[in-house]
């Protein structure tokens, strides 16, 4: 570790895989956009997790694995102080094992928001990862002149290296540009209404709340794919079917290279990038393929 008196999402990966072998990135990644963790940030965008950090996951990840309570529960309790940062106060043992789910939740313990329900900025009900090759990804069009590329390298496998440590196949962390609300409805050509209901299921995800919300490149990417949906009678809320097979893709392919990851030398690290990639370019592959197979019928002659 270096001296530096914070962790990285990659360091702190490392230190709670002992504990929690099924933990990912992801997961972590995950868990803050539900609002149970807020690391600070650095001027470039990189995560900062302190000790206090680290104990708070740990306690998520136990109340998680132990008590099978939905996270908006857990999140409840620890702002309460029912559930404390050290994991001293813990849900009654009359909770273990509970089968029923929160009538707000669906059986995976995610939030359901009703079609217009008005959304802040933060927190919302849904994964917030980078993006990953969604089942049909759009082509997007370039970005204009004063929005540089998202990856600023000629090398296509340094788009899959996530510069706070960790690794997620898609987009650089490394300094992103970033928009504010109306910069990004500008640039996305959408509008306020479209980019909060967006967010709402877990499409785009702002760094900051009210007038200090921003967002990356990846939300611009995301945003003007989500526009072609739109305008063609794709309501957002079907589209978090795509965010949540790409969280899902991500966090298989995660596993996969996580034994490089653990190795910590820039051979073993250039190694995962380069399977990031190998790996994105034949998910894609595989999902235009059987979305051919499936949509032959009404494409042949």
């Amino acid at each position: 570790m270096s001296d530096r008196p914070y962790l990285s999402i990659g360091e702190v990966l490392g230190l709670l895989l002992e504990e929690f072998p099924d933990v990912t990135i992801s997961k972590i990644r995950f868990l803050e956009s539900q609002g149970l963790i807020d690391p600070e940030r650095t001027a470039s965008g990189y995560r900062k997790f302190y000790d206090p950090d680290v104990d708070r996951l740990r306690v998520i990840l136990r109340e998680q694995r132990e008590n099978f309570l939905p996270l908006r529960i857990i999140r409840d309790r620890l702002e309460s102080g029912e559930i404390d940062d050290s994991g001293a106060i813990t849900p009654p043992r009359g909770l273990r094992n509970v089968a029923a789910i929160d009538p707000g939740f669906d059986e995976t313990g995610e939030l359901i928001i009703p079609e217009g329900t008005p959304v802040p900025t933060s927190h919302h009900p849904a994964a917030r990862m980078q993006p990953v090759a969604a089942p049909l990804p759009p082509v997007a069009p370039p970005l204009p002149p004063e929005a540089p590329p998202s990856v600023p390298s000629s090398n296509p496998a340094a788009a899959f290296f996530v510069g706070d440590g960790g690794v997620a196949p898609s987009v650089v962390e490394v300094a992103p540009d970033t928009y504010s609300a109306h910069d990004l409805c500008i640039h996305a050509n959408i509008t306020g209404r479209q980019l909060a209901e967006l967010e709402s299921f877990g499409l785009v995800s702002a760094r900051g709340t009210g007038t200090s919300a921003m967002y990356t490149n990846a939300d611009l990417a995301i945003a003007r794919a989500c526009k072609g949906f739109l305008e063609r009678g794709v309501e957002a809320r079907h589209l978090r079917a795509w965010r949540q097979s790409a969280d899902r893709e991500a966090s298989l392919f995660e596993q996969l290279v996580l034994p490089l990851i653990r190795q910590r030398n820039p051979q073993s690290r250039q190694q995962a990038v380069q399977t990031l990639g190998d790996l994105s370019r034949l998910g894609a592959d595989l999902r235009q393929a059987m979305l051919n197979s499936a949509l032959q019928h009404h494409l042949e002659s």
